[in-house]
């Protein structure tokens, strides 16, 4: 009998797995999208579009995003449009949901792949540490506003694009802005990575029974411009030494075509795959009780009605 590796560990064997592919047409569906400018998300926007799907993307770069569309359209021949924001701030987040709500009667598929990986702390505008913001709390928010035309969509489908960092961990519910602790990047990605999937499964539990499925995806060890934004000596590291043994970002976005649109998928939700292969997450990321309270902090940095570094001074004070 061979060795097996427990289950929190099969991501090692996971990602040199054959990996599973879809025929379905997505022809008339319309799919939002962040992160679609650049590695995964743009990979899987392109092969989204190739499968019929009409694009719908939130971008920060007004040029990038017409090159993007102009690119999608040229290659698939399906349309594309675009919203300009910048998940650092959350009212631009509640401006281009707003405009899609306008827009579009319905939506089929959001995919929110856009993220950032920082060395060092920084803060939001408003006062958010950025990482935690732009990986967490504007895809959380962003489906908080686009959920009940989701629901009067389905059957539709919500993909995280997560990542196997959140074993790093790195999440205090007592120190979310990192006010208190020496700030470590992998930490703080691990962190909002854990978010993401915590409050997954809140999301899960919402929508069981709406035709609305949510699932979360690792992407695969892929090239990307993630950590771009960084310093020189991490540039190259990233280029230089680690860039190399990286993947082309085209099995990510085969993935998210699989996850969009298999059959397969149709009624699963509420799992994390590593790109096409289900997987157990790391425990802590599975800690139910602490996910209602992330998906409650959530709710009250996202909702505008406080000032965030009140919040953060509350929970740093109550919560245990």
């Amino acid at each position: 009998m061979g060795f097996e590796l427990p289950d929190e560990l099969k991501f090692i064997s996971n990602s040199r797995r054959p990996q599973k592919c879809a025929s379905e047409r997505l022809d008339g569906r319309v799919c939002v999208m962040t992160g679609a400018t650049s590695g995964v998300g743009y990979q899987g926007a392109l092969r989204l579009a190739a499968a019929g799907a009409h694009i719908v993307f939130i971008a920060r770069d007004p040029e990038k995003a017409e090159n993007v569309r102009r690119k999608i359209e040229d290659i698939s021949g399906a349309k594309a449009e675009y919203y300009i924001a910048d998940l650092a701030r959350l009212e631009e987040v509640r401006e281009a949901a707003g405009r899609i709500l306008e827009h579009y009667p319905r939506i089929d598929i959001l995919i929110h792949s856009a993220g950032v990986h920082f060395t060092r702390r920084t803060l939001t505008e408003a006062g958010h540490e950025t990482v935690f913001c732009v990986n967490h709390l504007a895809p959380f928010f962003l489906t908080r506003l686009l959920l009940d035309l989701m629901i009067h969509s389905a059957p539709s489908r919500i993909i995280q694009v997560n990542s196997e960092g959140h074993r790093f961990n790195g999440l205090d519910i007592r120190d979310l802005n990192w006010e208190k602790r020496i700030y470590r990047g992998l930490g703080s990605y691990g962190a909002a990575k854990t978010a993401q999937l915590l409050t997954m499964w809140e999301f899960d539990d919402m929508l069981k029974g709406s035709g609305v499925t949510i699932n979360a995806m690792h992407p695969g060890a892929v090239r990307s411009n993630i950590g771009n934004n960084n310093g020189p000596l991490y540039r190259f590291y990233l280029h230089y030494i680690l860039r190399p043994f990286l993947k082309d970002p085209v099995i990510s976005g085969n993935a998210l075509h699989f996850l969009s649109a298999s059959e397969e998928l149709r009624s699963l939700s509420g799992r994390f795959f590593n790109l096409t292969h289900e997987e157990i997450p790391a425990p802590h990321a599975r800690d139910r009780q602490l996910g209602k309270r992330i998906f409650r902090i959530s709710d009250a940095l996202t909702a505008g009605r406080e000032a965030p570094a009140d919040i953060y001074k509350r929970i740093s004070k109550y919560e245990s």
